[in-house]
């Protein structure tokens, strides 16, 4: 009999200290081992992580390695060797609470109607944050809501999970498969080595609405993201600014909004002003959004134009 869960970890060079951590959560799950099979998908690393990473733990565990570097071929590898019907994607730096995994399963059961949903997420830092980093944490995968919320609205996102922990139905995810082959375009959207895109998670919850499901968040599910120091540093805020915009266009795109950026807000004297009225930070984080749009823009500009030629 086949587990009804499959965990799928992607990951490309893990720090060590923080893996053993997602594996002791792991392991200590209450939902029963032969309920959920774990997959490890080693996404390029340099050294073979199934040469390195115990997994004997679990009976139902397997290292898979996927050589195409980034994460959405990497969920994808997952997808396809994925036995559950309920896939759940746990982060090289994500520690589950310890019935996550059973509190997952149960509104699976009990909600027919989500077809992808998360949780609380709660930051653990490595340092504390500076101050002036608060009013961007919400960019580290930081979520806080008081009650279960859902919806089956494609441009409702405040009920969107992001990808820390995200659960779908196995439904979801070949359709999401199913919508990159057709279109490769939406492989644009996630991280990849170093570039900090994202939305690729999105676009998979969104896939829910697609085929007549919604999307959600509960309170029942809570997970402990580990933020490593360098994340704290102002050059990784502005290359995360940067690769939300990016993303955040193309996904508007593809899924029929279309973004458009008043001509005034990327004038030097709106720049000025910025500078002048909050300080030379908030122009920089600005000027980091603006480059990500305009590279997003670019970027639908030559799709429009091949297909027009």
């Amino acid at each position: 009999m086949k587990a009804p869960i499959s965990v799928i970890t992607c990951t490309h060079n893990p720090r060590r200290d923080y893996f053993e951590k997602v594996l002791s959560a792991l392991k200590s799950q209450t939902l029963p081992l032969e309920q959920w099979e774990f997959l490890l998908i080693d996404n390029a690393s340099q050294q073979l992580l199934s040469s390195e990473i115990d997994l004997s733990w679990h009976l139902n565990a397997r290292h898979i390695r996927e050589e195409q570097l980034g994460l959405t071929p990497a969920r994808l590898r997952g997808v396809k060797e994925a036995a559950g019907e309920i896939l759940v994607f746990v982060d090289d730096d994500n520690v589950l609470d310890s019935d996550y995994l059973e509190a997952a399963f149960k509104i699976s059961k009990d909600c027919s109607m989500i077809g992808a949903w998360g949780g609380k997420i709660i930051p653990e830092f490595e340092i504390p944050p500076p101050e002036w980093t608060k009013p961007h944490l919400t960019a580290l995968a930081i979520t806080k809501f008081e009650q279960d919320i859902w919806s089956n609205l494609i441009h409702h996102r405040e009920t969107t999970p992001c990808g820390a922990g995200l659960c779908v139905r196995k439904i979801v995810a070949e359709k999401y498969a199913e919508l990159i082959h057709t279109d490769p375009r939406r492989a644009d959207m996630d991280r990849k080595g170093k570039l900090l895109t994202s939305d690729g998670d999105t676009d998979l919850a969104l896939t829910a609405c697609d085929i007549g499901l919604g999307t959600g968040l509960f309170t029942s599910l809570k997970l402990t993201h580990l933020i490593r120091a360098s994340r704290l540093e102002e050059d990784y805020f502005l290359r995360l600014a940067e690769g939300f915009s990016y993303s955040g266009t193309i996904l508007d795109y593809l899924r029929g909004k279309r973004r458009f950026q008043p001509a005034w807000r990327a004038s030097k004297t709106y720049l000025l002003y910025l500078r002048l009225r909050y300080g030379s930070r908030r122009c920089r984080f600005y000027e980091a959004s603006q480059k990500g749009f305009r590279l997003a823009q670019e970027k639908i500009a030559d799709w429009e134009n091949c297909s027009k030629s």
